[in-house]
């Protein structure tokens, strides 16, 4: 397809969202390099993606260019793209319902975007380290946001002292280190990133706190937790395995204990990523409905509290974006400049999707057979 047809092709699709290719908006496209039409019509989302991080187009915010084109569901028709975009979005499709892509040996692979340098996560997120959406209701700055998010957490599971937690999926021990300090629990901390483990060991060095480097399949069974916290985990679950994460879950409670889950979640149910997402930032990762995790907890766990403010992941993604940008200079030489501009991508994108309410931040608090007299919501 010559390079005119195609931009005529794509200008219709983009229109209803007020974008314009080669315009003077913000939200504007302006095309660097006709080969941009080709990769975009072979390989749809991911060409889109691909073609960015490779500077053949450009946009002043892609922020808003995101926001504008999930508001108005662009995408294009399946008749739009190549024979090869096609067939490999059928199999995309297939894999993702036939084969389980979240087993123990194919989660390793998210551990890839985890084991990234320590610093450069550090420059990016709070002092806090926590990477997952802060709580704006009373905060101005990202560090009290985030602070915020984890004494909520806290307030919700009731802790008191003396409580065992289990918090999987733990990364830099953030929540751990948060509530043995605040709360006077001890916390038993899992990942399966080994960078993660080894700062989280040294961030609560001297706390009640133990950090295994361990698949969340690999627990016990002894009941022996007061109280479990999954934050920014259940993304990397999978469709298939979610009934058994929260069977895992549940046997490693006491009788009476409750589990919040924080969640990126979509509005439909899928069983596969965007496919740029899924080969440079979050490998084999999938974003739960309220009905699959409904369908997960049936008979083994009670919903005591369903809390969406999925409008402050969209403020979180901005501030580390921020951070990122004004930091970059100590990464560039490392890193480079594809590097770059896919981070961009990935936290503006992901911004723009929040503000268009097609994904959702959502905490959920869950006990094993009903808190008698009824669970007070905390906000």
């Amino acid at each position: 397809m010559k390079a005119a047809k195609a931009k005529e092709i794509l200008q219709a699709v983009l229109a209803p969202a007020g974008i314009v290719i080669d315009g003077n908006g913000d939200s504007d496209i302006r095309v660097r390099d006709e080969r941009f039409y080709e990769r975009v019509f072979a390989r749809g989302a991911l060409g889109v993606g691909e073609a960015y991080m490779d500077g053949w187009w450009e946009t002043d915010r892609l922020d808003v260019l995101a926001e504008k084109a999930l508001s108005k569901d662009i995408e294009f028709s399946i008749n739009d793209l190549s024979l090869a975009s096609r067939a490999a979005l059928a199999w995309g499709c297939l894999a993702a319902r036939v084969l389980n892509q979240q087993n123990e040996r194919r989660c390793l692979c998210a551990a890839a975007h985890y084991n990234l340098d320590n610093e450069l996560f550090r420059s990016m997120l709070d002092k806090r380290m926590v990477y997952s959406c802060a709580y704006w209701k009373n905060a101005r700055t990202l560090d009290e946001a985030q602070e915020a998010k984890l004494e909520l957490v806290c307030k919700k599971l009731y802790l008191r002292p003396g409580m065992r937690v289990l918090d999987i999926g733990c990364g830099w021990g953030s929540f751990t280190r948060f509530a043995a300090e605040n709360y006077g629990v001890s916390v038993v901390g899992i990942t399966i990133s080994r960078e993660q483990s080894s700062l989280a060991e040294k961030m609560c060095a001297g706390l009640p706190v133990q950090i295994r480097l361990q698949d969340y399949r690999g627990l016990g069974s002894d009941g022996a937790f007061d109280a479990a916290v999954s934050l920014g985990m259940l993304e990397h679950v999978g469709f298939k395995n979610y009934r058994r994460y929260m069977s895992v879950v549940k046997r490693n409670l006491k009788p009476g204990a409750l589990f919040l889950i924080q969640t990126i979640g979509g509005n439909v149910s899928v069983t596969d990523i965007d496919a740029w997402f899924n080969k440079y930032i979050f490998p084999r990762a999938m974003l739960p409905s309220v009905m699959q995790i409904a369908r997960a907890c049936e008979g083994i766990f009670v919903i005591e509290d369903w809390h969406n403010f999925g409008p402050d992941y969209d403020k979180t993604l901005m501030a580390w974006f921020q951070n990122l940008d004004k930091n970059w200079n100590k990464f560039h030489g490392k890193y480079g400049e594809t590097f770059y501009r896919m981070w961009k991508y990935y936290l503006l994108t992901c911004a723009g999707a929040f503000r268009a309410r097609k994904n959702q931040l959502w905490q959920i608090v869950l006990s094993d057979s009903g808190v008698r007299g009824g669970y007070v919501p905390v906000r």
